[in-house]
């Protein structure tokens, strides 16, 4: 049960925007009660139509602009206020980089301790057209050659308008006629070409990216900003300065890119990660590198990092590279890679409060963060990339 008066679809009149939060919400109060409001921006005065109660909080979205801020803008696509792929088209694009500051900043302090001053940094294309990966929808309300995204917090589907989605790019912004069946398709792109499968097809399409050829599922994951390969392996190699010789932990490794940036750089390499599929194209990917399946806590074994008798991980290492999902590595990860004892450790993370949470459990570990980078990978969006360097005090 929530503490607020208020029930979802009332409209809230008047109300003054406070400063972005985490997850791309503005946070405002009203009659004295808390509301997280989407598709506003700081100092605006906006009419709120409630969207979901918490015990002590509100959602809603701005739905009229009284007061509008001097960073807004129209948004381009008619559907932006209820699709959930671009929360930020109505911000001015320098000031997209400028929120995501703000928050990556408030994360690391807030929750590790961090004092940031960095900026976001930007990758072209930054405004429009840098999907290379798109997923599309449709159900019994949608007609056979109607396709469109999820709502915002939702699984209903909102069609796409009839100039396909702007985030993407040109070959995948609509659907082809002659797309597989069923109710959801992938896009992917190949070169200057669009594939298409069914979510399960076990398609391998190329891509390049640090030097390297790289075979991928259609349907699997790949970093879908045509930049973000090449940056993000930019990030870690000077922030690891590998050595010729050295030892390295690739965690959460997919399907193998940093693995391959490492042995390039006369490393051995031992990669983990959870998806079998994944490791398999790894594997191939990366034929100097070793690459193992499972659950990355249970393989590194021990929170103490004790190798076990016969154990194909290393006790010890003198780098980490870790890119977990959204939701971390998590206490246990960082313990065990603390307790081998890197010279260096570089996290990749495309969730801001996931890795300050993970930067303090390594700061308990003694180590801390000599260099945090983050990178606009996600324009018209919320999202926002970070690499960060941590190495013993």
């Amino acid at each position: 049960m929530s503490d607020t008066p208020w029930r979802v679809g009332d409209l809230l009149h008047g109300v003054e925007v406070g400063p972005i939060a985490h997850g791309g919400h503005w946070v405002a109060r009203h009659d004295g009660r808390v509301i997280f409001v989407r598709h506003a921006l700081e100092g605006e005065i906006v009419d709120v139509r409630v969207t979901g109660l918490a015990r002590r909080h509100a959602f809603g979205d701005a739905v009229t602009i009284t007061r509008p801020s001097a960073d807004r803008v129209p948004e381009p696509c008619p559907v932006a206020t209820v699709c959930g792929g671009c929360d930020f088209q109505h911000v001015r694009v320098p000031h997209q980089r400028e929120l995501k500051r703000q928050v990556v900043a408030e994360q690391v302090r807030r929750l590790a301790g961090v004092e940031w001053e960095g900026q976001v940094e930007a990758v072209h294309p930054d405004d429009a057209r840098w999907r290379t990966r798109m997923r599309y929808h449709r159900d019994e309300n949608t007609t056979p050659s109607e396709w469109g995204l999820r709502q915002s917090r939702s699984h209903d589907i909102v069609a796409l308008p009839e100039q396909g989605c702007l985030i993407a790019a040109a070959p995948l912004a609509r659907v082809p006629a002659n797309a597989p069946e069923g109710p959801a398709v992938m896009g992917a792109l190949e070169g200057a070409e669009a594939v298409w499968v069914a979510p399960g097809d076990p398609r391998l399409i190329e891509v390049s990216a640090a030097h390297r050829r790289w075979s991928v599922r259609a349907d699997g994951f790949w970093q879908v900003h045509p930049q973000a390969a090449d940056t993000l392996v930019e990030a870690v190699l000077s922030g690891l300065h590998p050595r010729p010789g050295e030892t390295a932990l690739d965690l959460y490794c997919g399907v193998g890119l940093f693995a391959g940036a490492l042995v390039d750089a006369d490393v051995s390499v031992t990669g983990i990660e959870g998806s079998t599929t994944a490791v398999a194209q790894a594997r191939r990917n990366v034929a100097g590198a070793r690459f193992l399946a499972g659950d990355v806590a249970r393989v590194l074994g021990p929170r103490d990092g004790r190798c076990r008798q016969g154990s194909p991980v290393p006790g010890r290492t003198d780098l980490v590279v870790l890119d977990p999902p959204r939701a971390g590595a998590g206490a246990a990860v960082m313990a065990q890679v603390m307790a081998r004892a890197p010279r260096a450790v570089a996290y990749v993370a495309c969730d801001p409060a996931a890795l300050a949470r993970d930067l303090a459990t390594a700061a308990q570990g003694g180590y801390r963060v000599v260099s945090l980078r983050a990178f606009d990978l996600f324009p018209q969006t919320h999202h926002v990339e970070c690499v960060a360097i941590v190495m013993p005090e």
